[in-house]
């Protein structure tokens, strides 16, 4: 199958392939990203060395296995290497004797690092020693435990402090690459049906591969999530334990996130988990961050102290809602039920913030430097509080508020509408005391009814399509 998509990273690679000085490339994102696949398709499995490591086996078992990888790759008759260094070593002496272009890649890496095995003493070896200094030589190192690769890896403060040359996070597919996959497949499906699936698994390749021709998006959820073989049915249960390190905590500060509506502070997380503070719960929901499972941002006008942590990862947000305590009941049948209308809002706004590229584009100031962010005003027993859904707010003077809501036809602004439009601009306008002009834009899946209340308040206007914009 051809490459979809992944331009950046095709270009970064073709830049640290196209020229002679050694490359230490770190490639780390979520599970089932397609990080693998991208480097195996980009090099098209012409390795000089490539091997991955064994999940949950002992050093002895690893060495075996790259044992035999030197075998297989060099056509010799090794014996299992005795520890890291030796293994390093025997890699070492095998592509002195290749003149031509050097690849290795290491797949899995964090698997290697068994408990006191000193694998990461080999490979700082093996890089240190030798590899840094080889001209036409690219290591490649892979690995889905984001709080490994951070850690032991980027982040080393020891022999391989500052070693790793370029680092390569895989993310998701957007809209428009998911469209684009979903067609190499020959699966027809129109834009809401394809955003109605991604709200349920996001833009990850292996998800997107269960995805049937001929079906709905509502028939491939169903048969997908729901399903007693779906895949989705029981992913969920394995995507913590491969990533991270007492994954069990990382789990419990989802679950806390979600408890608090999606979304929370770092003191209500704390507070929800019955736990005190400290540095290594900072650590953990900073790995949840660099893993895609959350994102943060800091509410306008507020401080750091105030960050808001969010459920990024849809897959998560939509098993911990409808599939973990699914009963028999048929999700063709639930598209009225209150639930899934809340739920439907609140991914479809997530859509919106992971697609704010698109919307700078649609707006046509993608060349304008801008921060994305929210703002809320908590009520009072006189008022109601007031929340703007996401901001973008510009250099050039300008802020665009986005009003987002998602619907199955064009969405209608009616009178009343109209007012609590114009109370939540004013409201934010005087609360902020911002000096900036302020545009008030609209977000919907089918654009808006045209109406004398349409075109009053609002000044921009983006539909579904233009989330699907490159």
């Amino acid at each position: 199958m051809e490459l979809i998509g992944r331009f950046n990273e095709k270009k970064l690679l073709q830049e640290i392939v196209g020229h002679d000085k050694p490359a230490f490339i770190a490639v780390y994102g979520r599970r089932r990203v397609g990080k693998t696949y991208l480097i195996k398709e980009y090099f098209k499995n012409n390795f000089t060395f490539y091997t991955t490591g064994l999940a949950n086996r002992n050093t002895n078992s690893q060495l075996i296995n790259f044992g035999l990888a030197l075998n297989q790759s060099f056509n010799n008759d090794f014996e299992t290497p005795k520890n890291w260094l030796e293994a390093f070593y025997l890699l070492k002496n095998q592509l002195e004797k290749k003149k031509s272009k050097r690849v290795i890649f290491l797949d899995e890496l964090p698997w290697f690092d068994t408990k006191k095995s000193e694998f990461i003493s080999g490979l700082e070896w093996f890089w240190n020693s030798w590899a840094s200094s080889q001209e036409n030589l690219k290591l490649i190192v892979c690995g889905s435990s984001a709080s490994w690769m951070l850690n032991k890896l980027i982040a080393n403060r020891g022999g391989l402090h500052n070693r790793v040359t370029h680092r390569m996070k895989i993310e998701p597919f957007t809209l428009y690459e998911t469209e684009l996959f979903l067609e190499s497949k020959n699966i027809k499906l129109d834009r809401y049906q394809i955003a109605n699936l991604y709200m349920v698994m996001g833009g990850i390749p292996y998800y997107l591969e269960q995805i049937n021709k001929g079906l709905s998006a509502t028939q491939n959820i169903e048969k997908i999530c729901f399903d007693k073989d779906g895949l989705l049915r029981s992913e969920f249960n394995y995507v913590f334990s491969s990533l991270f390190t007492n994954a069990d905590v990382h789990e419990k500060i989802i679950r806390s996130i979600f408890e608090l509506g999606a979304r929370a502070t770092r003191e209500e997380i704390l507070k929800q988990m019955n736990i005190a503070s400290s540095g290594e719960i900072s650590k953990k929901i900073k790995e949840l961050e660099e893993s895609g499972f959350v994102k943060s941002y800091v509410p306008f006008g507020a401080n750091k102290a105030k960050k808001i942590y969010a459920i990024s990862d849809y897959y998560t947000l939509f098993y911990l809602k409808f599939i973990e305590n699914s009963k028999n009941s048929s999700w063709q049948n639930k598209s009225n039920n209150p639930e899934v209308i809340s739920w439907s809002g609140l991914a479809f706004e997530q859509l919106c913030w992971d697609h704010t590229k698109s919307i700078k584009k649609a707006l046509g100031i993608e060349g304008v430097y801008s921060e994305t962010t929210i703002w809320n005003k908590k009520g009072t027993t006189e008022n109601k509080g007031t929340q703007i859904d996401l901001i973008i707010d510009r250099k050039d003077r300008i802020i665009n508020l986005f009003e987002i809501k998602y619907s199955i036809n064009q969405y209608e602004i009616t009178k009343s509408y109209d007012e609590v439009l114009r109370n939540k601009l004013a409201s934010f306008t005087a609360f902020t005391k911002t000096r900036k002009t302020v545009f008030l834009t609209m977000i919907t899946t089918f654009g808006l009814v045209k109406n004398k209340y349409s075109g009053s308040i609002i000044t921009n206007e983006i539909d579904l399509n233009q989330l699907f914009l490159e």
